[in-house]
């Protein structure tokens, strides 16, 4: 699932991120959120593996963790991991939450589920996530896995640059904001997140020498466990099709 990716579009993820961070304003329509998406999210994605392969590929050993902002009770919780207990209490989806399953190799599936709201299917660990637009819900029920997301679109503000002359950005992006996930994993080696960290994500599109990829900028946050916002970017290549689509259940090793 490794493609190699231009300098241009290189410089677009950057662009891409701080243009995300910088708030903006723009007129909401009264349309629905599907019918006012300002850029297309839905087909079939592959993930291209660009960076941190030894991370995102194959689960890292026990430890492994430098370089990342964790404290001191993040880092005695990651020496105590133990795939073989989280595989016989049926947790071995820790690993798969949002940020994890977005930055494994894996195909994405994006549709909407209805006019409100966004539908991303992973064959990498059969995972869903929803993405609803509107004023949040009181939570209701357990947690998940993928928690619960709040979408909204954000319109670019004037005189921002496009971040490369080759590579084309589209005309807006989407934020979500996803609370309410179960404790689990940011890498697959039992590095932990906890039930209050909240993953703040921006996707934007991007074409490139006649492709089109899908950037989405992860920012977690979580002080029970990290002294800093964990920031990560992952980029997909839009499919034609479903080809390669391939569903594999969640492993804790």
């Amino acid at each position: 699932m490794n493609y190699r990716i231009s300098n241009s579009l290189r410089f677009a993820v950057i662009a891409m991120f701080f243009f995300a961070l910088t708030p903006r304003s723009g007129a909401q329509t009264a349309t629905s959120p599907q019918a006012a998406a300002p850029i297309d999210l839905t087909g079939y994605w592959v993930s291209l593996v660009t960076d941190n392969w030894t991370y995102r590929v194959v689960t890292p050993p026990k430890g492994d963790y430098l370089y990342l902002p964790l404290n001191a009770e993040a880092r005695r919780v990651a020496d105590a991991w133990d795939p073989t207990k989280d595989e016989a209490g049926g947790e071995q989806c820790k690993g798969y939450g949002p940020l994890g399953v977005m930055r494994m190799p894996t195909r994405l599936h994006i549709t909407w589920q209805d006019e409100k709201t966004l539908k991303i299917e992973t064959d990498t660990g059969t995972q869903t996530r929803l993405l609803h637009f509107g004023p949040p819900e009181a939570p209701t029920g357990s947690r998940t896995w993928q928690g619960y997301s709040v979408a909204e679109w954000q319109l670019p503000g004037s005189g921002r640059g496009r971040g490369g002359q080759r590579a084309q950005s589209g005309t807006g992006t989407l934020k979500v904001t996803t609370t309410q996930m179960r404790p689990g994993y940011i890498h697959k080696n039992g590095v932990p997140f906890s039930e209050n960290a909240v993953l703040t994500e921006y996707f934007t599109i991007v074409s490139d020498r006649g492709a089109t990829y899908l950037i989405d900028t992860l920012m977690l946050e979580d002080p029970k466990y990290l002294t800093q916002s964990f920031v990560r970017s992952a980029q997909f290549k839009k499919q034609a099709d479903a080809a390669g689509w391939d569903p594999i259940p969640c492993s804790a090793k």
